[in-house]
């Protein structure tokens, strides 16, 4: 998939087909394939949402796929190359060995998409910030000229936290599962804001398959007699990640929260894998919250 071109493959045919990355030419595609085959899709920012979009409104079985699945699948066939007509034979062959173990893409509805989009461009801002800042932190001149850019991406942060709630409420029981979130001590707004977002968009079965979703759930490396050390998948919203730790930082400072974390300090746990762990108790604890609609009882974790 890329920003001007489609180029599609299928599994046990030669060849590729290639249209116009538009709406009407990728209408006109899609209408030469028959509703039961079962279309994938490499995830590239927002590029592959026409596609999946209009595919999944023909009735089409979607599947949006992680290019870094997809990367090291490539890698395990052999493939040396990479171009638009190798990937689209990668990917073709990757959906029909692998479509069992995957799920299909549902697009969001509007209010979801709302506030995902608003998430993502909040994130894009706080790093061109934090680029911006690093870069001109040793540059002598323009102090003033730094300073006003510095403070219309302020600006810019809040005029989009504002906006949140809005976008929040817009969510089937958005408000109140927002609210209830947000009793969760660590849990503020933006945090319980993407939570919010990403519980509603996925249904996760079980708060492990949420914890494993964000990328927070520990990868064993171990071989015969041989135990490594446990570090994170990492898969998943980066952003949110981010966020979670953020908040376990400032919930380990609570008096709900420090006991929990003194203890896996006093395992010989580092700080940073202390607070992980923490991470991975609030999204278990936000989880039942928004499950069960209901608010934080300190009293749970005492017992």
């Amino acid at each position: 998939m890329a920003q001007h071109e489609l180029v599609a493959a299928v599994f046990g045919q030669a060849g590729v087909t290639t249209c116009a990355h538009a709406p009407a030419a990728v209408n006109a595609w899609l209408a030469t394939l028959p509703e039961t085959v079962h279309l994938g899709v490499e995830s590239t920012g927002d590029h592959h949402r026409l596609l999946a979009e209009r595919a999944h409104a023909r009735g089409i079985t979607v599947y949006v796929l992680n290019p870094h699945d997809v990367h090291h699948y490539a890698r395990a066939l052999g493939r040396r190359a990479k171009t638009d007509r190798v990937d689209a034979a990668v990917l073709a062959r990757y959906l029909a060995q692998e479509h069992v173990g995957l799920h299909p893409w549902q697009p969001p509805t509007p209010a979801q998409d709302r506030l995902t989009q608003l998430l993502k461009r909040r994130a894009k801002v706080v790093v061109a910030k934090g680029l911006l800042r690093a870069s001109l932190a040793g540059l002598d001149i323009l102090p003033v000229e730094r300073e006003a850019t510095l403070n219309q991406l302020d600006a810019l942060l809040s005029a989009l936290d504002r906006a949140l709630p809005q976008a929040v409420r817009a969510l089937p029981q958005g408000p109140s599962r927002w609210v209830h979130l947000r009793t969760l001590p660590g849990i503020g707004p933006l945090s319980g804001a993407a939570l919010t977002e990403r519980f509603s968009r996925v249904s996760f079965p079980r708060s492990d398959a949420g914890i494993a979703y964000l990328g927070l759930d520990p990868r064993p490396c171990d071989s015969g007699q041989r135990h490594n050390r446990r570090r994170l998948s990492q898969r998943g919203p980066a952003e949110l990640r981010r966020l979670l730790y953020n908040a376990a930082m400032s919930a380990a400072k609570t008096t709900t929260w420090k006991p929990f974390y003194e203890r896996q300090r006093a395992k010989g746990l580092s700080t940073t894998a202390a607070l992980v762990v923490l991470a991975r108790k609030l999204v278990r604890v936000a989880f039942a919250l928004h499950k069960h609609d209901t608010c934080f009882d300190p009293a749970f974790i005492g017992a």
